[in-house]
């Protein structure tokens, strides 16, 4: 293990845009790994879907409820930074960091049945959150082993699901009847069988990126890069609202239901998670969409227009609020669908911006900043909800998209002006 550090590396275009894909094992794989995510990434939200039954067993503040889900945030936080710092995304085998994080990650969660206190609650889920830093990014870059031409559409689609398996347990709430046990256990019987998925059946591609040890070069490497520094920028402002958005659209949808005149009970509870649920997956279908309009019109065209519109939905879900459900609920799928439409191509960006032997290092840096963001644009929500009431608690997170799509329209000026790309490039035929 070398803790020199490297000469520059030249950094090379994505050849993304000349290879065609033609191993024709690379749909197997890509089901794999969508199954795996969706099973696996169930653990992210599993506490959060009956953080009204923890919050009543704890008496515990809005503040308190929020760090439930934030909790797992910071978990993450540490998890890629460790990852980071360490290069074990380019060091350690992918399938067994993945297979490994997700049982730990099965465990700390199911012991959130048997804690005995809101702190060991917390450690709990701060452990899930560790752990699944070894689920999402190295998923990442496992399936970017065995796609180049339909990169943007492969890693979509992994994201897609991921989306959905973090609505799970948002359904299985739904469900009248179902309480805390259901919940927290069935995501983590998920989780497990995620792994053994992985480590069983996955191999990687014929686009393998080349390891490499240990040198705390890399991370200068990565920072030193513009490209990498917009694209993170664009990422930055996406994550401030996305998070936010899912982890209070429940509550948002319970207080808009109380004014309509719902009264309070497993009714509302029902369905402020079934609103949750469908807001949350329908994102799955937009990773999809936002994988093949990337593909075909470029990366950089697709987030700046996801931004735009899930920024809009922001706004105007504010004017829905206490109002029909029939004017509700499509804002909220709709802002559903563009939050996280865009979110796979800033994955997909960050590994054609830096040298291929650090794009493990590159995505744990940018994902572990995107989540130590979303600490704090969780716990903004609460106070302004308080202040100005929940109707427009939501329209302080258009300033995410703004400030995203402001850093990806430079994005696109630098790679023109490096001759690298053109920032919209025209559709391509399949």
């Amino acid at each position: 293990m070398s803790f020199s550090t490297p000469a520059p590396t030249a950094i090379v275009p994505s050849p993304a845009t000349a290879v065609e894909d033609t191993d024709p094992r690379r749909w197997r794989v890509l089901t794999l790994l969508a199954a795996a995510e969706l099973l696996g990434m169930s653990l992210w939200f599993a506490a959060s879907a009956v953080s009204s039954q923890l919050g009543a067993r704890w008496q515990l503040s809005s503040s308190a409820v929020g760090w439930i889900t934030a909790i797992v945030q910071l978990g993450f936080v540490l998890g890629t930074a460790v990852s980071a710092f360490l290069n074990l995304a380019d060091i350690v085998q992918a399938r067994r960091l993945f297979a490994l994080s997700a049982i730990l990650g099965s465990v700390a969660n199911a012991t959130v049945l048997i804690t005995p206190s809101y702190r060991g609650l917390l450690a709990c889920r701060l452990l899930t959150g560790f752990a699944l830093a070894g689920v999402y990014p190295p998923a990442m870059k496992m399936i970017s082993t065995w796609f180049r031409a339909r990169r943007g559409l492969a890693v979509g689609t992994v994201v897609g699901a991921l989306t959905v398996g973090k609505a799970g347990p948002y359904l299985i709430h739904a469900v009248p009847g179902a309480g805390t046990v259901p919940v927290v256990l069935s995501a983590s019987i998920a989780a497990f069988i995620a792994a053994l998925l992985v480590l069983l059946f996955y191999r990687e591609g014929p686009f393998p990126f080349p390891p490499r040890p240990f040198s705390w070069g890399l991370v200068a490497i990565v920072v030193r890069e513009r490209r990498w520094r917009l694209a993170t920028g664009g990422y930055l402002g996406h994550m401030f609202e996305l998070y936010s958005a899912w982890t209070w659209i429940p509550t948002f949808v319970a207080y808009s239901a109380a004014v309509m005149g719902m009264p309070a009970g497993k009714a509302r509870d029902s369905l402020a998670a079934l609103v949750a649920f469908c807001a949350i997956a329908i994102g799955g279908v937009g990773c999809v969409w936002g994988g093949i309009i990337a593909d075909r019109r470029g990366r950089e065209w697709l987030v700046t227009m996801a931004m735009a519109a899930s920024g809009v939905c922001a706004l105007l879900i504010g004017f829905a609020f206490g109002k029909t459900l029939w004017l509700l609920i499509p804002i909220a799928l709709a802002w559903g669908f563009f939050v996280i439409a865009d979110s796979a191509q800033f994955s997909v960006l960050v590994t054609e911006s830096v040298p291929p032997h650090a794009v493990g290092t590159a995505l744990t840096i940018q994902t572990s900043l995107g989540f130590l963001l979303t600490m704090i644009s969780i716990q903004l929500v609460p106070p302004v909800a308080t202040a100005i009431g929940w109707r427009w608690a939501f329209a302080m997170l258009a300033a995410g998209p703004a400030v995203g799509i402001a850093a990806i329209r430079r994005l696109q000026r630098t790679t023109v002006k490096a001759g690298q790309a053109s920032p919209f490039p025209p559709p391509r035929g399949r």
